[in-house]
């Protein structure tokens, strides 16, 4: 036993060493976007319009479960969670790709055991500089307990099939319960990154799953979770998606107020140093009388992707992808950090 409690420890802080200098050099990365085509740099947000009907994406979805999506930051690559043939078994982790934003996307390709094992493996998020991507897994054996975050890092952000052995992030933001759907924030301002996932753990209010938030210590390691009560209900509480900037964040429940047996519920904030307010309905065309959850915002806020129930489907949860527009003010230019982006006049 004290060989096995030795052998984690030390797992963990070669982990901790590698991030350490990886999300150390990010800065760097972000600000060099010749070199780095796949990262997601820090804008500033306007206001949006309201986001269309959605549309289900088609071949990307089967007749099983298709769930979780994670989108890159080039837009080029759609990450799902699918149960479908073809894994190693359970829930695997598959990515769709296509070579623009005007073409359709190909046939999901499931990711190599590095990712996947014949347990669960679900649920992917990336760092904004896309090195490293982050997903649960309830894979044995477990150092933590029944579902754990775990992180794996490539090189080539272009390659989505370069991605290293999948770490344990160890059982300080672990717990022996089971802990689910990560999001990475960074906070560019402060350097802060938060992993924001739900958990199953003692300390919610009611059941559960319910938010938590753990940060990056300077050693490399993500410290001890704490819930976010304004984001948490008595109810159930699931996976969460986060605006570039940290001022916007959506969230799937079916606490009060719900229309269906699941609903996305959008939370925002002034400042990153702020509490998230109370959590808003998305309403129709979003939410439906039936199941709506897994969301993933695109890198400029644009586009959200989810899972649904919704009849008209091919399988029993399907992906779906709405899109809103960036509203401009009489005096933006349309650029921002040096970056063009695309927005609308409200009178357009």
């Amino acid at each position: 036993m004290r060989i096995a409690t030795k052998w984690i420890s030390v797992h963990v802080l070669v982990l901790a060493f590698v991030i350490t200098c990886c999300l150390g050099v990010e800065d760097k990365m972000l600000s060099a976007g010749e070199k780095e085509h796949n990262s997601c740099p820090l804008r500033q947000f306007g206001q949006f319009s309201a986001w269309s009907e959605p549309v289900n994406l088609g071949l990307v979805n089967s007749a099983f479960r298709n769930l979780h999506p994670a989108i890159s930051a080039n837009g080029l690559s759609l990450y799902i969670s699918s149960d479908r043939p073809g894994g190693p078994g359970g829930v695997d982790i598959w990515v769709s790709q296509r070579a623009s934003l005007d073409d359709a996307w190909g046939p999901p390709q499931v990711l190599g055991p590095n990712i996947n094992t014949q347990y669960n493996d679900a649920s992917p998020n990336f760092s904004f500089d896309g090195h490293w991507m982050y997903f649960h897994s309830n894979r044995s054996p477990s150092p933590c307990g029944l579902a754990d975050l775990y992180v794996s890092h490539r090189e080539d952000t272009e390659d989505d099939f370069a991605w290293g052995p999948a770490e344990n992030l160890g059982c300080a933001i672990n717990s022996p319960y089971p802990d689910n759907g990560p999001t990475y924030f960074r906070d560019d301002e402060t350097g802060t990154v938060t992993m924001y996932f739900n958990s199953t753990r003692p300390g919610g209010i009611g059941e559960g799953p319910h938010i938590y938030a753990s940060t990056l210590g300077d050693d490399g390691t993500f410290g001890p979770a704490v819930l976010v009560p304004e984001l948490s209900s008595d109810k159930f509480d699931g996976r969460t998606a986060i605006r570039r900037d940290g001022l916007e964040m959506l969230v799937g429940s079916n606490r009060e107020g719900s229309i269906g047996t699941q609903d996305l519920w959008v939370s925002t904030r002034t400042t990153t140093s702020d509490a998230w307010s109370t959590p808003v309905n998305l309403g129709p065309p979003i939410n439906s009388g039936f199941e709506e959850g897994g969301p993933a915002l695109s890198c400029d806020g644009t586009t959200l992707y989810f899972y649904s129930t919704r009849p008209g489907g091919f399988g029993g949860m399907d992906l779906y992808v709405t899109t809103r527009t960036e509203l401009c003010n009489d005096e933006d230019d349309n650029e921002n950090n040096g970056r063009h982006y695309a927005c609308k006049k409200h009178d357009d």
